[in-house]
């Protein structure tokens, strides 16, 4: 996804005068030849991450189209307050690429994960926030976010599904449950794949989406609607229960049960390990989603 969005970002400037690049060290030789092409359009501002938020207000201000990209805590957490500043309370746009996503590198340790940005980029009224599951996803989405004046979050990760997929506020639905029982289980971005493995053996209707913000609450309330009850599992590769709200403004016209899964809330993971370990740990690789579905729908 990284290569990609570079590829997409170089295309970008080459062919749209407005656009313009802003970082914090990370990633800058990856931008070597744009820099040359273009010195006035890629600004790297060494380990200042709240400067590069507000150099890409400034900037917005005079009418660019800023594409500001680090890993997630330096995009998102350090530099909050100048997201709501400089950004949102000046109500210009910018399009914020992260990597790292929850614990991508977690050998880096804490200092470098961060699941809790979407909820923390959810303070905030008018983002658009996209978790695309395969680097195609990227592009398109990279495509469409350039031409734009709004505030866009394109959260990356080194896990990708086997596919890509139609992005869009809508709903994709990959499997329907055969009956007016079956649940419905939301997976967003790259846990499609492990969602698909690990509900094989259930009656559930299985849902995917690469854009959580806006949320689709149409399409879920018709899901939900037909699969006869409204039984909703949300599978988020990022803080459990960052969606919970959404489920549950699309379904406050009924009853419903839902749950989420997610990284946990409960306790800080000071061991380093994998990428892997730290999914296991959490409950979000395929043996994890598939007994919490179970042990959800199953009762």
């Amino acid at each position: 996804m990284r290569d990609t969005f570079a590829a997409a970002t170089h295309e970008a400037l080459d062919r749209d005068p407005r656009t313009a690049l802003v970082l914090a060290a990370i990633s800058a030789g990856m931008f070597r030849r744009a820099a040359a092409r273009h010195p006035g359009r890629v600004i790297d501002l060494g380990i200042r991450e709240q400067a590069m938020i507000g150099v890409a207000g400034g900037l917005a201000l005079t009418g660019m189209r800023p594409i500001v990209h680090s890993y997630t805590p330096f995009l998102v957490e350090r530099p909050f307050e100048q997201i709501k500043i400089s950004l949102g309370h000046q109500d210009v746009g910018a399009i914020l690429v992260s990597i790292g996503a929850s614990h991508d590198t977690s050998a880096e340790g804490r200092t470098h994960q961060a699941p809790e940005d979407v909820a923390l980029l959810d303070t905030l009224p008018g983002w658009t926030v996209h978790v695309p599951g395969h680097p195609d996803e990227v592009r398109t989405l990279m495509e469409r976010a350039v031409p734009g004046d709004d505030l866009v979050y394109l959260r990356l990760s080194t896990h990708t599904n086997r596919a890509a997929l139609p992005v869009g506020p809508r709903l994709n639905v990959l499997r329907t449950g055969s009956s007016r029982s079956a649940g419905v289980v939301v997976a967003v971005g790259p846990m499609l794949d492990r969602v698909l493995e690990a509900t094989a053996g259930l009656d559930v209707t299985v849902a995917h989406t690469s854009t959580v913000r806006p949320f689709d609450h149409e399409g879920l309330s018709a899901l939900a609607g037909a699969a006869g009850n409204a039984d909703v599992l949300i599978v988020e590769p990022y803080l459990k229960g960052t969606s919970a709200h959404e489920v549950a403004e699309a379904l406050a016209d009924r009853r419903h049960r839902q749950a989420s899964l997610g990284v946990s809330r409960r306790a800080e993971v000071r061991a380093y390990g994998t990428a892997a370990d730290h999914d296991r740990l959490h409950g979000l690789d395929v043996e994890g989603i598939a007994k919490s579905a179970r042990d959800f729908f199953l009762v």
